[in-house]
């Protein structure tokens, strides 16, 4: 199983409330919609900052965590390759999330606990 770990940055000049809401309540569903997509992906999870504090230290340089579950990389590579998700998701993306800042990795589980 392959897991994309996608690090999201926010549009410049879009609050943080304004990314966490579009993205939540717009660019989830609008995903989920396009099945030429999501027919590749096992998993798709949005993780969403707290307002808890940052833990160890770090200082916080993203506004959330795309995890996407796939079979293999070439499911990965065929769902960001479906016309439709060119056509609709991608454009969607570039609406409240600054690529050039987005830090993805690639990456297999291997479970500790």
């Amino acid at each position: 199983m392959i897991k994309l770990i996608i690090n999201v940055v926010r549009k410049p000049g879009m609050s943080h409330e304004e990314f966490a809401d579009y993205w939540r309540n717009k660019h989830g569903p609008l995903v989920k919609s396009v099945t030429e997509f999501t027919r590749h992906v096992r998993k798709y999870v949005q993780c969403h900052l707290t307002s808890s504090g940052i833990p160890l230290g770090t200082v916080g340089v993203f506004d959330g965590i795309a995890e996407l579950w796939f079979d293999s990389v070439k499911d990965m590579e065929q769902a960001f390759s479906e016309p439709r998700y060119m056509e609709i998701v991608r454009p969607d993306e570039l609406k409240f999330v600054d690529l050039a800042k987005c830090v993805s990795l690639v990456t297999e589980e291997v479970s500790m606990i």
